[in-house]
């Protein structure tokens, strides 16, 4: 079987390339900061402010409310992100086609 040449700057030049490109784009850079900034926002409030500390039921305070919270968070978002990876592995392979990089 002769294996075609792929021009990968045409390739990376696609108008296929450049929407996969910007839909992860536009999933994973949002998420990242949601996600950056939850997690720094529980050393940043415990440090500087005093309300985490009142009790929320019982002996628990706030602050390990949001503790938990960002466990359940992280679940959450490697769900959201293993989901939309599905949609991104069809949009690379429906490329690969395409361009001739993958057997048909």
């Amino acid at each position: 079987m002769k294996e075609e040449k792929i021009d990968y700057s045409k390739a990376a030049a696609s108008p296929a390339f450049q929407e996969l490109l910007k839909r992860k784009r536009a999933f994973i850079v949002p998420m990242t900061v949601f996600f950056l900034l939850f997690y720094f926002l529980l050393p940043i409030l415990t440090s500087y402010f005093t309300f985490l500390n009142q009790p929320a039921a019982g002996s628990v305070t706030w602050a390990w409310v949001f503790a938990i919270a960002q466990f359940i968070m992280t679940w959450t978002l490697c769900i959201l992100y293993t989901r939309k990876a599905e949609q991104f592995d069809r949009m690379a392979n429906d490329f690969k086609h395409e361009i001739g990089g993958a057997e048909s």
